[in-house]
């Protein structure tokens, strides 16, 4: 890979966001009923918090995996990849400040409206780009 990859279409990235809620939330669905399960749906304070604690790190650890590799199931749907910068693949370091600048949800995807490549702000931020995969499926 390059950095000379085409930037992925703005509406290819945004429907694969919204595909992407509704895979991240079955994952989220499964890890709390396991948590719930364990914990015999306690409600402490101290629970509530570990439960936020623990399906962030879940939300980490889903997009931390497939963005090393390149691409989620709803990137591979919609032929987006995520690389470094200079078009290689994404360290750990580059996955998770991609994950936490994400977080700034809203601010981040208007960004690509105003840059000058398209990018999403978080993608500027940890190093990285979403670019067209023209792969063969």
């Amino acid at each position: 890979m390059n950095s000379s990859l085409p930037t992925a279409k703005l509406w290819h990235r945004f429907a694969a966001m919204l595909y992407e809620a509704l895979l991240l939330l079955a994952v989220l669905f499964i890890a709390d009923y396991l948590f719930i399960s364990l914990t015999h749906n306690a409600q402490s304070p101290l629970l509530k918090t570990l439960l936020q604690i623990y399906l962030i790190t879940v939300m980490a650890a889903y997009f931390g995996w497939f963005w090393m590799r390149g691409q989620s199931l709803a990137m591979k749907t919609w032929r987006i990849r995520v690389v470094s910068a200079d078009g290689g693949k994404l360290s750990l370091r580059q996955a998770l400040l991609r994950f936490l600048f994400s977080w700034l949800i809203g601010i981040t995807q208007l960004w690509a409206f105003f840059d000058k490549d398209g990018q999403f702000l978080h993608d500027r931020l940890a190093g990285t780009r979403l670019v067209t995969d023209a792969r063969p499926a």
